[in-house]
């Protein structure tokens, strides 16, 4: 049971969310809130003094250490690691041709001054001109170019909100866009939403209700990390909502385009909406580019605000992005074909291997949400990197607390990593359940 609660801290401390020199409670404040015995909490922090996560000052308590997510990339021993803790799909076939065409023509890009908080007019245009089509009518001075979406989340949650404002935000979530509202002074307020049941409708209105935030953040089209897609009645609940609350919203539409079963599409057509787009997924996560759609006054709002953390997007990946338009429903096509094939793979193996895990089929999207039958998704995490293959605990995307029945499995991966990913899942799920009892599961989903 100590080693329980001792892998839950070690969890947290490896994603951050105890971020380095956090103090501990004391181990009588956690064992009464626990229900556990004094000598169990002692335990564990042994334990966690042992590997390095935590030191304990004499008259000071205990506190976290700084800790760094091991990166296959980086260890010696790279070709035996499987990195899942990113969904990220390898790079577009044709990216290096256009690579290769903007070098040369690389020339006017050296006549630009290079600091452009807004983005070049050719890249807005392309964007503006897709939203048109789609049923948006859009204009280059409603979009910003961004450093990819993480940016524009982290400028939208520090310019349009203040701190102490309360944010509506999905759980599970985007953890990055969750740290970021954080990070700007963001009180979140989870709305429920699951693989599938799809957006806790009565949940979310008395939550918003409620707490009336300022800004809600929802990924309406294959979300991550759940896959769900929201349905007309779910966006007209939520446009309804945050009309009456005065609240924005803020659709986050990376992963939209990335339909399997379906067509691709916008959600909230019509409505006041702020959009984040991205190419990162559809076309490769190292072309940093991404977008904000907005209202021409919130753009302007926007870019004012923006030199205080970055002075524009690179030239070079903007050029590159422009032509990348041009070829965007090949691309989207490609994207969607192997998408399909590593779901299907996917799915088949873990039918096979873990048949009684419950893992719903998703109709887009780059992961698949499976639910555990009990709640050991981080021991679970913590065990697969023994064996070299990493992973994020569905506690991960928590907005606030809880999902440890959860364990997001991103099928990007080549076909022979998937299926040894889910081998090894397979081989270690039987020794997390049996050296884990009841109730230290109980407890350490408690602790995450």
């Amino acid at each position: 049971m100590y080693e329980a609660l001792a892998d839950g801290v070690r969890l947290l401390c490896l994603d951050n969310r105890l971020p380095p020199h956090t103090g501990l409670p004391a181990e009588r404040e956690l064992a009464a809130t626990l229900g556990v015995s004094r000598a169990t909490v002692a335990s564990a922090y042994s334990s966690l003094r042992s590997s390095g996560h935590i030191e304990s000052v004499g008259g000071s308590g205990s506190v976290t250490l700084p800790q760094r997510r091991e990166d296959p990339g980086l260890s010696p021993l790279a070709d035996d690691g499987i990195d899942l803790q990113r969904a990220s799909p390898p790079a577009w076939p044709g990216l290096a041709g256009l690579f290769a065409h903007v070098a040369a023509d690389a020339a006017p890009l050296l006549a630009r001054l290079g600091h452009d908080t807004t983005g070049s007019l050719a890249l807005r245009t392309c964007i503006a001109e897709r939203y048109t089509a789609a049923g948006e009518p859009t204009d280059p001075e409603q979009i910003l170019v961004t450093n990819g979406a993480q940016s524009a989340i982290a400028l939208i949650a520090r310019t349009l909100s203040r701190r102490g404002d309360r944010v509506a935000i999905e759980t599970p979530t985007y953890p990055h866009a969750a740290e970021a509202f954080r990070e700007a002074g963001g009180r979140l307020v989870p709305l429920p939403v699951s693989a599938r049941d799809g957006w806790d409708l009565d949940r979310a209105q008395d939550a918003i209700s409620r707490a009336q935030p300022s800004l809600a953040y929802l990924m309406p089209r294959f979300h991550n990390p759940t896959g769900a897609v929201m349905s007309p009645l779910e966006q007209a609940t939520f446009e309804s909502l945050a009309r009456r609350q005065g609240a924005t919203l803020i659709v986050d539409e990376t992963t939209a385009d990335l339909a399997i079963d379906e067509e691709p599409g916008l959600s909230f057509t019509g409505a006041p909406v702020i959009r984040i787009g991205s190419l990162s997924k559809s076309v490769w996560g190292g072309l940093r580019i991404g977008w904000v759609r907005a209202r021409a006054d919130v753009i302007r709002r926007l870019a004012a605000a923006r030199p205080s953390s970055d002075l524009g997007t690179p030239e070079w990946e903007q050029a590159v992005a422009v032509r990348v338009f041009d070829h965007l429903p090949e691309v989207l096509s490609q994207r969607s074909a192997f998408l399909r094939a590593g779901r299907d793979r996917t799915l088949a193996a873990l039918a096979h291997f873990l048949p009684e895990w419950d893992v719903p089929r998703v109709s887009g999207g780059v992961s698949l949400w499976a639910g555990l039958d009990r709640p050991l998704s981080s021991a679970l995490v913590l065990a697969a990197r023994e064996e070299r293959l990493y992973l994020s605990a569905g506690a991960r995307f928590a907005a606030t607390s809880g999902h440890d029945q959860y364990l997001r499995i991103p099928f990007t991966a080549p076909e022979a990593e998937m299926q040894r990913a889910v081998e090894i899942l397979s081989r270690v799920w039987p020794h997390v359940i049996a050296r884990v009892p009841r109730s230290a599961q109980l407890m350490t989903d408690s602790v995450v």
